[in-house]
């Protein structure tokens, strides 16, 4: 634990806490000071991780949950609440992932995701902001993906980590005025996912461990981070960078009324020469001529 006494006197619950990511966050926020629910649905693996935590000297209560049921989230938080006396902190990691074209989805399969991944972290976030909203402070984590971007096969679990990117702006607009700070982090790391998806292991070394990514989590669940809210950042354990957000992009064309042949002749003339690359590897869109717009500009 490289970080002590940030985290003094802080209680935070961390989601899906029981391996990977979130185990090693939960154990560097320990370390930092900070009491920490461990939760996971796997019991097991909570205790362990919470143990580890206690052999070490820090405080760690084990929550054996569901994020994706309503009653179960917030008994998640209310257990915070119970053994720890306050909740300055939710790291919504919980997450589960699968690997499928469009045409290759189960319908069971994306249903389960979407409760976990997405309806998971809406629970838990609006379980600790009802609890933040009285205490007027509080810090909640998202964890998105790069994968929001676009990956092939990862649509599903793409789509569940752009809402969770969404949500965490929409958030952090709710809650700035009561004191409540909500950003959302894209982590790379070695992981489960990882080695169960081969073509991420292409931008993935083993050496890139979960616990370098654990101190931008202490760091946005403290009070240093005072200030900082409504961002997605990029944090690969080497590189830190701060992920634009999406945006009106130039030129803007304006017509009082657009036909068909209008909007052809707007992407042939002008709007093809600006289209986007797409997906986390930037498919570039292809290409399209250029010529001087007819169009004026607001």
């Amino acid at each position: 634990m490289r970080v002590r006494g940030i985290l003094h006197g802080k209680a935070v619950v961390i989601t899906g806490a029981g391996r990977g990511l979130g185990a090693e966050y939960a154990i560097h926020a320990a370390g930092a000071g900070a009491g920490v629910v461990v939760n996971d649905i796997d019991g097991d693996h909570a205790e362990a991780v919470a143990a580890r935590i206690i052999e070490q000297g820090g405080r760690a209560v084990v929550s054996v949950a569901s994020v994706a049921d309503p009653g179960q989230a917030g008994r998640i938080v209310q257990q915070c609440l119970t053994d720890f006396g306050r909740i300055d902190g939710l790291v919504n990691n919980a997450a589960i992932q699968h690997l499928a074209r469009p045409w290759e989805e189960d319908p069971d399969a994306v249903r389960e995701l979407i409760e976990v991944n997405v309806l998971g972290v809406l629970y838990c976030g609006v379980a600790a902001a009802r609890a933040m909203r009285t205490q007027r402070a509080g810090s909640i984590v998202n964890i998105s993906s790069g994968s929001s971007f676009g990956q092939r096969a990862l649509g599903t679990y793409a789509a569940s980590k752009g809402a969770v990117a969404s949500l965490t702006y929409s958030w952090a607009l709710d809650l700035a005025e009561l004191g409540v700070r909500v950003n959302a982090v894209c982590p790379l790391a070695w992981t489960q996912m990882v080695e169960r998806h081969p073509a991420a292991q292409a931008r993935v070394t083993r050496q890139r461990t979960p616990d370098r990514v654990a101190p931008l989590i202490t760091y946005l669940l403290s009070d240093r981070a005072e200030g900082i809210t409504g961002q997605l950042i990029r944090f690969t354990g080497d590189q830190l960078h701060i992920v634009r957000q999406p945006g009106i992009k130039d030129p803007v064309l304006h017509r009082a009324h657009w036909t068909v042949d209008d909007i052809a002749a707007a992407f042939d003339d002008v709007l093809g020469g600006h289209l986007e690359p797409f997906g986390l590897d930037k498919q570039p869109p292809p290409r399209l001529s250029q010529t001087r717009s007819p169009y004026p500009t607001v």
